[in-house]
């Protein structure tokens, strides 16, 4: 796989006929990088942030800076996300409870430094809280405060984030 820096082109063709294609770019800040294939229909991704092979950043995505987007990611249209936000590979982000509602979305917040485990899924309308884990394979229906971390399908609580902290130092001790 190559790195494309710079202007990320949108499109489905190679790279080359995108902007006879799509006929728009999308410029990449300083320390950006999205990974080819990938697409990518936003306007506002913050520096140093890294989109993987095969996401989907839909239309009127927010990502903040220093985000780590895994590939096979799917982020539906006005979503938003902080600064420092991890992403798993093949998690989802829907903007739609009851589909179709053609057009009438409820986009999903994830806030600062939180952690979106691989294949999770986020329903439409909820806030993921700052510093909150969701763990892998979750399907969260409800909002996350923050700090917190939750997993299971439904999702549910699990722990606060200092027990998380607690238990790993214990591991790594032992």
């Amino acid at each position: 796989m190559s790195k494309q820096k710079g202007t990320l082109l949108c499109s489905h063709a190679s790279w080359e006929s995108m902007d006879e294609l799509a006929g728009r770019k999308i410029e990449l800040p300083c320390g950006a990088i999205a990974w080819w294939p990938c697409h990518v229909a936003t306007q506002t991704i913050g520096v140093g942030t890294v989109i993987g092979a095969l996401a989907h950043i839909g239309r009127d995505v927010v990502i903040g800076d220093n985000c780590r987007i895994q590939g096979t990611a799917y982020i539906a249209d006005k979503t938003q996300i902080g600064s420092e936000v991890f992403i798993g590979p093949g998690a989802v982000i829907t903007n739609d409870r009851h589909p179709p509602s053609n057009g009438r979305w409820s986009p999903i917040m994830v806030a600062d430094k939180a952690i979106i485990g691989a294949n999770a899924t986020l329903v439409a309308g909820i806030r993921i809280g700052e510093g909150s884990v969701v763990a892998a394979g979750a399907v969260v229906t409800k909002d996350v405060p923050p700090n917190e971390v939750w997993g299971g399908n439904p999702a549910k609580f699990l722990m606060g984030k200092s027990a998380k902290k607690q238990s790993s130092t214990f591991y790594r001790s032992v």
